[in-house]
């Protein structure tokens, strides 16, 4: 089930342009971020996330994200509800940082496999290493 909340992530490590499509559903997607516009939502959202993270990671290199135990999940039918604390290093402006957050996820189920129906992300603490 972790899958697309993985491949999402990897995404921000790699920007990789493939992880999105394999990691959203193909309709109905909300994401919130930590940049404008906050609110990705409607036809094209993944598509403007995307633009707006490339943009955003600018200047960060050697992004690693780890993911601790789920704090809260729920299933119902094909939608399921996860909250994952997850902890990014990396570099920005060759200072090396950490990252602590929430990222919440609902997923729905299509074709068999999970994808992100929506996430908000929200950062708890950064510091520098």
């Amino acid at each position: 089930m972790l899958a697309a909340p993985t491949r999402v992530a990897r995404f921000l490590e790699t920007r990789d342009g493939a992880l999105p499509a394999q990691a959203f559903a193909r309709s109905g997607v909300v994401i919130l971020e930590n940049f404008a516009p906050y609110i990705f939502a409607g036809p094209g959202a993944v598509e403007r996330w995307q633009s707006g993270m490339l943009e955003h990671l600018q200047g960060l290199s050697e992004l690693k994200h780890a993911f601790g135990p789920a704090q809260d999940f729920a299933q119902s039918g094909e939608l399921a509800y996860v909250s994952l604390p997850t902890t990014w290093r990396g570099v920005a402006r060759g200072q090396r940082f950490v990252e602590t957050g929430g990222w919440s996820f609902v997923l729905v189920r299509e074709d068999g496999d999970w994808r992100v129906r929506a996430y908000a992300w929200a950062v708890t603490g950064l510091r520098a290493e």
